[in-house]
């Protein structure tokens, strides 16, 4: 089965803070590239880049726009770090009502965009 998500992009105001807010609640370092008037911050994995953190004139950040979820080892830590870095929890922890599916909740980020998380299981 191929992967469902190819590419997200997360649109910030501030750049800057963005990139701060991000590699401190993910606990990630981005690799950062600016070209012009437009710059990225990138998100990889196992050596893939697969989404970004995007500045540029027409892309604005939104409440209401794509949700994405991130996987997180502990809800309740991240939500923390995303609360101390200017976020907001808008749903809080939720467990999925379908059997072993495990939590999620949704938060605002530094910039105003709504974001997931999601635990397979809850920790202690």
């Amino acid at each position: 089965m191929k992967k469902l998500i190819a590419f997200f992009e997360i649109p910030a105001a501030d750049f800057r803070r963005a990139v701060d807010f991000y590699e401190t609640i993910l606990n990630v370092k981005l690799d950062v590239f600016e070209c012009e008037t437009e710059k990225m911050a990138c998100f990889t994995e196992q050596g893939e880049t697969v989404g970004a953190i995007s500045y540029a004139s027409d892309f604005r950040p939104s409440a209401t726009g794509v949700l994405i979820h991130f996987y997180c080892d502990n809800l309740e830590s991240t939500l923390q770090k995303v609360i101390e870095k200017g976020g907001s929890v808008v749903i809080p922890i939720t467990k999925i009502e379908a059997e072993g599916k495990g939590h999620f909740c949704v938060f605002e980020d530094s910039e105003g965009n709504h974001v997931g998380l999601y635990a397979d299981t809850m920790t202690k």
